[in-house]
């Protein structure tokens, strides 16, 4: 039976703060702030245990490891990607030269769409926001020199997350690396795309099932490897408040937890290899106590919910990025302070991983310059700052404590909403319950702009209208020709060659045939891309089964 449409909004969600409104300034995300907290609002010692703990103890919400930043600091990686794959390869080495631990990669706008460099409506996109990845062969030029076994590679993509996974697995077998050895992060988050990006292909339950596929592959050959990362940041950028941004996270990655039970999936087997990744915006002390209550959340959530009994599976590991919306044209150098107090919350919050935002990138993809600022901005934070020596310094704080419960309760309010109203996520995403709630949040944070009740500097206060302009990174049309001219001698080569063109409309069949029947499509992806089908090739082969999407129900 089909479900009814509810046409319901965060408005049916009414809160009863001990403070009114309009007494008292609020946080970003509306929550009232009074003048003073004292002992009533921390936990008293014997309720401890229950609600903070020491680090590495549940609830951990001060944190998942005892030791946290004095023993070892945050992964620190910095987006990378633009032009063709030997550009974005070169840009690789360069920020591993300087000090970065990690690899986050950023595709452009039609491999994230699922198109191929040379489908007509990829013209005036190729390579603009991030790097071309058509096929295996730009797989291989994207990491040539970069031992696999040796770093940890995130990859930012969504709607044929699976494909790229598949490429990067060839790339793996032809360096020799075990796929049990490999370490790093697929986004692979769907749903987000369809609260708020709008970068999907297929309907909602078929492309969650892609995500399934992904994670039943990795959980039973790459242990090592992040199936998925559970993105909040995303859904904050479109408009959410801070609460919004918690539930409707941990709201997606219920979702996955139980469609990975249905798989018959053990939820032991797939909860460690979860991660998450939260936006850090300006409201300094909301952000720090959405990272704690996340923790503690996910804790009662993997327990109490879905009977997890390895306490690994009860760890919410997260990344961080500091808020892109935040960055503002007016007075650039202004977003190198911006970052840095975005990037000290992400740190005093307990996140694993932290990506600081370059001051250039709300006009463009960031220069080798901004990008340096950025990283040293994290390694300042970790080496001079005295921060890492001790574990969660802000734990019992009156004020940090009082916000936590705040954060949980408020969260906690979204997801029995949405499981009371609609019974589920899936349900609530097809009848766009969550575009709906986060429109109006972005509105209501638009009035309150516009009357100067948020401020940002250089825009709406302190205006100059003479600040300086500082150089960005263009890329060359030259690019598109470049690669699209790679794209074709390779189909040329391909469809030339007998064994080739046999090889590769075998394996398109073999995909076909593979999801008409249900099955998991990770092994036909791997010969796909060994055959040297193209993204855009495997993408429509899926689209024949799974259909297309035209975006549900309209706000």
């Amino acid at each position: 039976m089909q479900p009814r449409m509810v046409k319901q909004t965060p408005s049916e969600i009414h809160f009863d703060p001990a403070v009114k409104p309009s007494l008292d300034p609020t946080t970003m995300s509306g929550i009232p702030i009074r003048r003073q907290y004292g002992p009533d609002d921390a936990p008293s010692r014997a309720d401890y245990d229950n609600r903070i703990a020491d680090a590495g103890r549940p609830p951990f919400t001060r944190g998942m490891h005892g030791d946290m930043y004095r023993t070892k600091v945050w992964t620190m990686r910095q987006f990378a990607g633009f032009g063709t794959a030997r550009q974005t390869n070169e840009r690789f080495k360069y920020l591993l030269e300087k000090g970065q631990t990690g690899l986050s990669t950023a595709f452009d706008l039609p491999t994230l769409m699922g198109r191929d460099s040379d489908d007509p409506i990829s013209l005036g996109e190729v390579g603009k926001c991030g790097v071309a990845v058509s096929s295996l062969e730009d797989m291989r030029v994207l990491f040539d020199g970069i031992d696999l076994a040796e770093v940890s590679t995130s990859m930012t993509i969504n709607a044929p997350a699976a494909i790229l996974l598949a490429f990067y697995i060839c790339v793996a077998r032809e360096q020799g690396v075990p796929l049990n050895k490999l370490r790093g992060t697929l986004q692979n988050d769907i749903l987000k795309e369809f609260h708020a990006q709008n970068e999907y292909v297929y309907p909602p339950k078929q492309s969650v099932k892609l995500v399934i596929d992904t994670i039943e592959y990795c959980t039973q050959h790459m242990p090592q490897w992040n199936t998925v990362s559970i993105s909040g940041y995303h859904i904050r950028e479109a408009g959410a408040t801070a609460q919004q941004e918690l539930a409707f996270t941990i709201l997606d990655g219920m979702c996955y937890v139980e469609e990975s039970l249905k798989r018959g999936l053990d939820v032991d087997a797939i909860a460690p290899r979860l991660s998450f990744f939260w936006d850090v915006h300006n409201e300094f002390f909301e952000e720090i106590a959405k990272f704690r209550a996340a923790r503690r959340m996910w804790y009662k959530i993997m327990k109490d919910r879905y009977h997890a009994k390895q306490e690994r599976s009860w760890w919410l590991r997260c990344h961080a990025q500091t808020a892109g919306v935040s960055l503002t044209e007016q007075q650039p150098m202004v977003n190198v302070v911006r970052v840095a107090y975005q990037a000290l919350a992400a740190v005093l919050g307990g996140t694993q991983s932290l990506h600081t935002n370059s001051m250039d990138e709300t006009l463009a993809l960031p220069t080798e310059n901004a990008v340096k600022v950025a990283l040293r901005t994290q390694q300042v934070i970790a080496e001079e700052t005295g921060v890492t020596r001790t574990v969660d310094p802000l734990g019992g704080s009156y004020f940090i404590e009082a916000l936590t419960d705040e954060m949980e309760k408020r969260a906690t309010a979204f997801i029995d909403h949405v499981y009371k109203t609609y019974g589920g996520v899936l349900p609530a995403t097809e009848q766009g319950y969550f575009r709906r709630a986060i429109a109006e949040s972005s509105a209501k944070f638009g009035e309150e702009f516009d009357r100067g009740e948020r401020v940002m500097i250089g825009v709406n206060k302190y205006v100059e209208d003479d600040y300086e302009r500082i150089p960005i990174l263009k890329i060359d049309q030259a690019v598109e020709a470049e690669q699209v001219g790679k794209l074709r001698t390779m189909r040329t080569r391909r469809e030339g060659t007998p064994a080739m063109r046999e090889r590769h409309r075998k394996a398109l069949q073999t995909l076909r045939e593979t999801a008409k029947a249900g099955g998991n499509v990770m092994p036909a992806l791997i010969e796909a891309s060994e055959a040297l089908a193209t993204v855009g090739e495997m993408m429509a082969t899926m689209k024949e089964v799974y259909g297309g999407y035209d975006g549900g129900p309209e706000l």
